[in-house]
């Protein structure tokens, strides 16, 4: 049985069911980063245990997975090579650490978007034949349509950051709503700590503009799968994404998705469904409100469809698992 060494030290958001599905088909080990709270020299040993605890995990497996290409991988793929290393990069890695990675001792990397692909083939093209796209994925048991009436739900769902532009969304709102008055957009979704001035901004524009029963915001959504049965259209408003998740649960809820046209947004959705302007996204919102109940239904199956063929959950573990098995299949001494 292959001895996989998992290493995740950042959110298992988009992990959960994978990491489940490896524990069952393989021996699964994840790393625990170890620290000792000592008052002189402490971040000298920590650095030297945490580079000794890394070399001994690395060793010990056979296959070691880095679900972030981000700062283990960095300090991984500076020590002797012991082991199969595997990662998946999304898409934060590749502004704040990629180019820190010695992407020599990689010998797969999983990247979420043909898009993606491109960008980093783009700085590093000695390393495309490693490469497989593979993007984020959502559990069809878990997200499912219901029999939802339109009610002019809108609804976005992501962490309140200024690269979501959930701000720009509440104006073009507000512009909507001098069209159609019986629209309502709910917000889903925590203020990051590192932007709790933009979440600020976004509470005293709701209430500059006089619109307060017509927005709400939840917070943190524990229950998404619930949640998007509230919603009738579906927004992702980012000017940078991976492959975003949310809208793939969307879909799959049934939901009408629309999404600004950062760069992979085809990878999500048909490009009638994608808008580049503010005028763009309200002229889409209205053509769909004026579709017959019938239509709408026919739209929320779509939808669904999309999400059954290309974002199926069970597709993205056996990527995954055929990547592991491939590496492992390999002796240590050759590289791929």
């Amino acid at each position: 049985m292959i001895r996989l060494g998992i290493i995740n030290q950042e959110t298992w958001q988009f992990f959960n069911e994978i990491f489940e599905a490896l524990q069952n088909k393989y021996f699964v080990e994840v790393y625990k980063r170890r620290s000792w709270q000592l008052p002189i020299f402490h971040s000298r040993i920590n650095r030297s245990l945490y580079r000794y605890d890394l070399s001994k995990f690395l060793k010990e497996h056979d296959v070691v997975f880095f679900e972030w290409a981000s700062e283990l991988l960095v300090a991984a793929s500076q020590l002797p090579k012991s082991s199969r290393i595997v990662t998946r990069l999304h898409r934060y890695e590749m502004y704040q650490w990629m180019d820190m990675v010695n992407w020599n001792t990689v010998d797969k990397i999983i990247l979420v978007s043909q898009a993606k692909k491109s960008e980093f083939i783009t700085k590093f093209p000695d390393q495309a034949h490693k490469i497989v796209v593979c993007g984020p994925s959502t559990s069809l048991d878990k997200f499912t349509p219901d029999a939802k009436i339109f009610n002019g739900d809108i609804g976005i769902l992501c962490n309140l950051t200024p690269r979501k532009r959930v701000y720009d969304l509440i104006l073009t709102f507000y512009e909507l709503l001098q069209k159609n008055n019986h629209l309502h957009l709910h917000i889903g979704g925590g203020s990051d700590p590192a932007f709790v001035d933009y979440y600020i901004a976004l509470q005293y524009i709701v209430d500059s503009l006089g619109i307060q029963d017509k927005v709400t915001f939840y917070g943190n959504v524990k229950e998404p799968w619930n949640w998007y049965h509230k919603i009738d259209i579906f927004i992702s408003n980012s000017y940078s994404e991976g492959l975003q998740v949310a809208p793939m649960e969307a879909m799959a809820s049934g939901c009408y998705c629309l999404s600004h046209h950062w760069n992979g947004a085809t990878e999500l959705l048909p490009k009638e469904n994608l808008f580049y302007t503010s005028d763009d996204l309200k002229q889409l919102i209205l053509r769909y409100c004026q579709l017959p109940e019938n239509k709408k239904r026919e739209q929320k199956i779509i939808m669904r469809d999309i999400a059954q063929e290309k974002f199926d959950m069970n597709k993205t573990i056996e990527t995954i698992s055929q990547v592991i098995e491939d590496v492992a299949s390999i002796s240590k001494g050759v590289s791929i």
